[in-house]
């Protein structure tokens, strides 16, 4: 059986000498890169190991995460791994991913609980708390909360059931539907 990888991360600049590089999340996901986690190197350079563990990583923060590698020490190997995409395993990564995930998301359509309103996701913003999904409907745009209380699943196919907050008005219906 094969099995399912994902790009998480690419590589933009060595950090130090000690082999340690910055990367930054790629596709609009979270930070995904974690100490322990077993990620592929694509692609490869001639002659090196594809596969290598996270052996520690920052939080993350705007300019991205500093992330030390198995098997790059130096700062010519951290040099060799600028412009690289990092893929984990899709089994390693988070089971609420596809909630964050914007090639996924965006157009998929979305329906208010217990009415008729409908509207399909226009784009995802990532924000420091949580994400918030920008909803076109025929009657307007609203900004949701992609939280708990608001997506409470996300089926694999077909249309997002949404629970519209108290104080939110969706476009053209009545406030907190």
């Amino acid at each position: 059986m094969y099995e399912r990888f994902r790009a998480i991360a690419r590589v933009v600049k060595p950090h130090g000498r000690k082999g340690e590089v910055v990367t930054v999340c790629v596709d609009g996901l979270p930070s995904l890169v974690r100490a322990g986690l077993e990620v592929a190197v694509v692609p490869p350079a001639l002659g090196d190991g594809r596969w290598h563990v996270v052996d520690a990583c920052s939080d993350g923060g705007r300019s991205g995460q500093l992330v030390a590698l198995s098997g790059a020490t130096t700062l010519g190997d951290a040099e060799g791994l600028v412009g690289k995409t990092l893929l984990a395993r899709a089994s390693d990564l988070p089971a609420d991913l596809a909630l964050h995930d914007a090639s996924a998301l965006v157009g998929r359509e979305v329906r208010v609980e217990g009415t008729d309103e409908c509207g399909w996701i226009e784009e995802i913003m990532v924000g420091p708390a949580n994400d918030a999904w920008c909803v076109r409907t025929p009657a307007g745009e609203v900004i949701l909360p992609v939280i708990d209380e608001v997506v409470s699943a996300l089926p694999e196919s077909g249309p997002i059931t949404l629970r519209v907050p108290d104080g939110l008005t969706w476009p053209g219906g009545k406030d907190g539907l």
